[in-house]
């Protein structure tokens, strides 16, 4: 773990000067491409290593398809812990992420995300429009429907923000969610970033079927179509199924 976190530390600091530098020198489409090849091989290496090391046992194999798609689709998982993201640009070479703003400004974080041309999620109208304008170039997008992680005393997920329909609906473009299952709260909200698990962790992603917009279906009535989707699936026996946290009385 402590290994983990110095790769972290020193690549993600590594990174973030060198991409600072390349996002004022290259042009933003090479910048762009070069910043994602380069987070897409960070995060594999980063998930080759917790395979070895026997830390996480995890099993991507559902992710495999959406590489081989060429046209635009919105990746869109339930969030439950700081390093889901990790996963999953690990097997989606060219995803853009919509993040949290201020992780743009992040000193370990911030330069490759900038050079990447993430999307910050701050105001909703410049969100919306860039990530329309990312699907127009066959763009898979990664984006957090909750908007954040899930509470760690919800039962499945988070009532969905509306990004990820208003996105959908604007962009006529196919939303692919994704079920992520762990036997741990591991890095869930509140999680101080030191604090030990128990080894190994147990992560699985699934891939569900497309969920396409309706011609004459609302932002909202598309969310309130995925929610009952997530919930539906994270529901279902499983033996990763989220585990309730004892309240004590």
């Amino acid at each position: 773990m402590a290994i983990g976190l110095s790769y972290w530390g020193i690549f993600g600091t590594l990174f973030t000067i060198i991409g600072g530098v390349l996002y004022l020198m290259l042009p933003p489409k090479l910048g762009q491409n070069l910043g994602r090849k380069a987070i897409h091989q960070i995060f594999r290496w980063f998930v080759f290593y917790l395979r070895a090391s026997d830390l996480v046992r995890s099993d991507l194999r559902a992710l495999a398809p959406l590489k081989n798609l060429h046209h635009p689709i919105i990746v869109a998982p339930n969030h439950t812990s700081l390093w889901d993201v990790v996963f999953i640009i690990a097997r989606l070479p060219q995803g853009v992420c919509v993040i949290k703003e201020s992780i743009l400004r992040n000193f370990v974080l911030g330069g490759a995300a900038r050079l990447a041309r993430y999307i910050p999620n701050g105001a909703t109208t410049r969100m919306i429009r860039d990530a329309a304008d990312s699907l127009s170039e066959n763009g898979h997008l990664l984006i957090f429907p909750e908007g954040t992680r899930t509470a760690p005393d919800a039962r499945w997920i988070n009532p969905l923000k509306g990004g990820c329909a208003l996105i959908a609906c604007r962009a006529k473009t196919p939303v692919y969610p994704l079920f992520i299952r762990s036997n741990t709260r591991f890095l869930q909200k509140g999680w101080p970033l030191w604090k030990r698990p128990i080894f190994p962790i147990h992560l699985q992603i699934d891939l569900g079927e497309p969920v396409f917009p309706s011609e004459n279906e609302s932002p909202q009535q598309f969310t309130l179509r995925l929610q009952s989707i997530y919930e539906q699936e994270l529901a279902k026996p499983h033996p990763l199924r989220r585990q309730m946290i004892p309240t004590s009385e």
